[in-house]
């Protein structure tokens, strides 16, 4: 349960705990229109100032004074009928949510305090050392009810922390696996029609390949804000989309890429589909800035337990300790172990690069 949700439960049981005391005060004393308009006046006072400005909470001015209110129209009415002293039940959160955490804990021990001295107790503990323990007894638990309480406001704020953290990385992997590919592409495509301005067909083409990575650079990068399957994968299953993806990347970049399939295809999870997607999208991004290859080639494979992705290429290769990898080989490796995979790297100067992506399914 979220933070919201454990607010909107303490508000439901001050109200439950005030109704179902005001009920029982009118089934065993009669309708007695000074408690009923008590109880109506604390309501309201909750509903007005505590219920309509949660924006104001943990701000010991103003919420000290209204918990000071609300307070001494409980006192009133326990004074009237002792049956409201349940509702401290109801109350013993309100000094938590209201107040800042050190004076969370004394609004509760006033609570406690304040519901005692209404019923007289105080004078009865040298003639009755039990009620010496009662009280102390409630006090101990409001404290355990403020610890429980900061426990899960720490817990609310630790989670909206790591929400934010895991959209911002997904973003920034959404955006690497997208705009930047496509920037990259369209500039690429821009030097070439630079190179070639003597030749205007050959601009023409150039140009017009530039202005397709930026239509479909676009595209992906509206889905991935909206945290939608990569456009590909929306027309067609994972082996078509992964022939698109090099069809379009070796007319962009002018270096054959071949794509084969072993085993049977079989529809996989979005997640673990969108990896192996991106996972090409990334490697072949790679050989074009990096490899200076004179080939690639993809070959997706459908196993009994496992499926797996090879992206290997002829170009000039590295030593990937050396390197340790950019932004996009680390991103990779963050989608994949998402979905319980790995990716490994093996080059050498000289002797091409060959990427595996291996990802477990039922």
């Amino acid at each position: 349960m979220t933070e919201a949700g454990w607010i909107r439960t303490f508000h439901l049981m001050f109200y439950a705990c005030l109704a179902m005391t005001a009920t029982t005060s009118v089934l065993t004393g009669g309708a007695d229109p000074v408690r009923l308009g008590v109880s109506a006046l604390m309501a309201g006072w909750y509903t007005f100032f505590v219920v309509r400005r949660p924006a104001l909470f943990e701000r010991l001015n103003p919420m000290g004074w209204h918990l000071l209110v609300l307070i001494a129209l409980l006192c009133v009415l326990v004074s009237l009928d002792s049956v409201y002293q349940m509702m401290l039940f109801g109350m013993v959160a309100l000094p938590y949510v209201l107040l800042p955490e050190r004076w969370g804990y004394a609004g509760a021990v006033l609570l406690v305090l304040v519901i005692t001295g209404a019923t007289g107790a105080f004078a009865r503990i040298l003639q009755d050392p039990s009620v010496f323990g009662y009280v102390a007894g409630n006090i101990a638990m409001v404290l355990l009810m403020g610890a429980f309480t900061h426990r899960l406001v720490k817990e609310g704020e630790q989670s909206r922390v790591v929400g934010v953290l895991e959209e911002r990385a997904r973003l920034a992997r959404e955006i690497h696996d997208t705009l930047a590919q496509g920037f990259s592409g369209i500039v690429a495509q821009l030097e070439a029609a630079e190179h070639r301005i003597d030749d205007p067909h050959a601009v023409r083409e150039r140009i017009a390949l530039a202005k397709r990575l930026a239509r479909d650079s676009l595209n992906e990068a509206r889905r991935s804000v909206e945290a939608l399957r990569p456009e590909p994968l929306e027309r067609a299953a994972l082996p078509e989309a992964l022939a698109a993806v090099a069809e379009r990347w070796s007319a962009a970049t002018g270096v054959p890429v071949t794509v084969s399939v072993d085993g049977v295809p079989r529809r996989l999870a979005a997640e673990a589909e969108t990896t192996v997607l991106r996972a090409a999208q990334e490697a072949l991004a790679n050989v074009a800035r990096h490899a200076k290859a004179d080939k690639a080639a993809l070959t997706l494979s459908y196993m009994e337990d496992e499926v797996t992705l090879d992206v290997l290429d002829d170009g000039t290769g590295f030593q990937p300790a050396a390197t340790g990898g950019g932004y996009g080989l680390i991103a990779m490796r963050e989608r994949a172990s998402r979905s319980g995979g790995t990716v490994t790297v093996e080059s050498a100067p000289g002797e091409g690069t060959a990427l595996c992506l291996s990802i477990p399914c039922a």
